[in-house]
């Protein structure tokens, strides 16, 4: 038995963090999307970068690009424990239908964030910090 989780910033294959869910018997099992019921931010301070995918109404946010892993229970124990604030586990709704743990954002964790929704992903959102850079 295990335990999906989607991701959506820092723990994506290859990112600084995806050792996080490999270490502890993570699998990859697809690429997936939100629901359009969500604003994502970048959040301040803290290296690595790190994301914040908040839910708003329905009709109000953007469908966000994400991966969706699976962990053993024991795995997937640890990497919540770990998880610092303001980021916490809910529920994600993805626009296959399934409803994985994924990680949030607290409120209180926006102040000094910068909205990226319009980017629809974290790796997009990169890609554009490069191409401002070697502009």
């Amino acid at each position: 038995m295990s335990i999906e989780i989607a991701v959506v910033g820092a723990h994506l294959s290859g990112l600084p963090l995806n050792h996080e869910l490999t270490s502890r018997g993570g699998v990859r099992l697809r690429a997936a999307r939100t629901l359009p019921c969500y604003r994502f931010y970048a959040l301040a301070g803290g290296l690595p970068r790190r994301p914040g995918l908040l839910r708003v109404a329905p009709g109000s946010g953007h469908a966000i690009e994400a991966e969706v892993w699976a962990l053993p229970p024991q795995g997937f124990g640890s990497f919540v424990a770990a998880i610092p604030a303001p980021l916490c586990i809910g529920t994600l709704l993805l626009s296959d239908g399934t409803t994985p743990k994924g990680f949030l954002v607290e409120p209180e964790g926006l102040h000094g964030a910068e909205e990226i929704s319009r980017f629809g992903g974290w790796r997009a959102f990169l890609a554009s910090l490069t191409a401002t850079t070697t502009a």
